[in-house]
């Protein structure tokens, strides 16, 4: 982390772990306006930390668990109930490459990944078959070769996490976000958090600041450079990248839901209003949409040709077992009523 008494700002995402890029820092904030000079800090109000971590994601808990395990102590905040980001309040199974199994995974991810299936093992009555597999994929879906539920997410890091936790290192705040922040010069000195449930605010202080929101939130506050969307390929000299750069080419906006099915049970609802309208809804998109927006065809994201992927929940094919979250089958007979899939697919994103 460099010299302890200098400090720095550091931007990273929730959905990755990756090495954090250093930003550099001015004093004003988006609106031209300097950023928290004016006001005295109170020592009754603060909370000192070798290391704050704004996000309680996939990146921020790593980065809290590296830090912890280092010696640090760390003040960690997260908006949502649970830490764990794409993996517990989004909602989201790991999305990654095939051979996530054989290489190219961290310690701390290889860990957590088995803690996971034990998680399983000890606590569920599974099959003989399934406790005996070391390579157990609870969920059974083809997306990650370790598909599972959110809340089996959330106790496995809770878990990893305790440690640190008991022993006063790490603090952990949920239902906290950043609203202001202090900077001299280059340097952010101070993060002004506020509980949600009754807006009480603390200061929280510390050598070292790392934004690990899901959307950078904390950069405007701070007056850091940044940047939005694309850039272009004279920027970034990424071989893929636009000729000029597109500030609104954006990830799309999706909100996740689990469906479970049960054999020969019907849990039809009454037709929602404008079904018809969006049943029928072609999206105005370039290149286009091979169709309805609501139908099983979608657009191949590597070809942009029509991709019909199907949906069926008995024979566990298409959409359906894309995100499968938990395989009854890998349990004792009875213990589950069905199989559980999780919506976050094309036709569903925010376009």
């Amino acid at each position: 982390m460099g010299n302890s008494t200098r400090r720095q700002f550091i931007k990273t995402t929730a959905v990755s772990a990756a090495v954090p890029a250093l930003f550099n820092l001015s004093s004003q904030n988006g609106s031209g306006q300097s950023v928290g000079a004016s006001t005295a800090l109170t020592p009754a109000a603060e909370r000192s930390f070798d290391l704050v971590i704004i996000g309680g994601g996939t990146g921020g808990i790593a980065a809290a668990l590296s830090a912890c395990r280092r010696g640090l102590k760390v003040g960690l905040s997260e908006e949502n109930d649970w830490i764990g980001g794409q993996l517990t309040s989004q909602a989201v199974p790991p999305d990654e490459n095939p051979w996530i199994e054989q290489g190219g995974c961290t310690q701390m991810y290889s860990e957590y990944r088995k803690r996971v299936r034990n998680y399983y093992k000890r606590l569920f009555p599974l099959t003989e078959a399934a406790a005996s597999n070391d390579m157990l994929n609870p969920g059974g879906g083809w997306v990650s070769r370790l598909c599972h539920e959110p809340r089996a997410a959330w106790m496995t890091l809770m878990e990893m996490a305790a440690p640190y936790v008991h022993s006063g290192r790490l603090g952990i705040f949920t239902r906290t976000k950043a609203t202001k922040a202090w900077v001299k010069g280059d340097r952010v000195e101070a993060i002004e958090m506020e509980r949600i449930e009754d807006n009480h605010k603390v200061i929280w202080t510390a050598p070292y600041f790392l934004d690990a929101t899901e959307q950078g939130d904390a950069l405007p506050m701070t007056g850091a450079e940044y940047r939005v969307g694309a850039e272009s390929i004279h920027e970034s000299g990424e071989p893929h990248a636009t000729e000029n750069p597109e500030p609104l080419n954006q990830q799309a906006f999706t909100l996740c839901f689990p469906l479970e099915y049960i054999d020969g049970e019907d849990f039809t609802i009454a037709k929602p209003e404008k079904y018809s309208f969006w049943s029928d809804f072609k999206p105005p998109l370039n290149p286009p949409w091979p169709g309805k927006l609501f139908s099983w065809v979608y657009t191949h994201p590597a070809t942009l040709k029509p991709k019909d992927l199907g949906f069926d929940p008995v024979r566990k094919a298409g959409f359906w077992s894309y995100r499968q979250i938990l395989e009854r089958n890998h349990f004792e007979p009875g213990f589950f009523a069905g199989n559980v899939s999780l919506v976050n697919w094309p036709q569903n994103d925010y376009l």
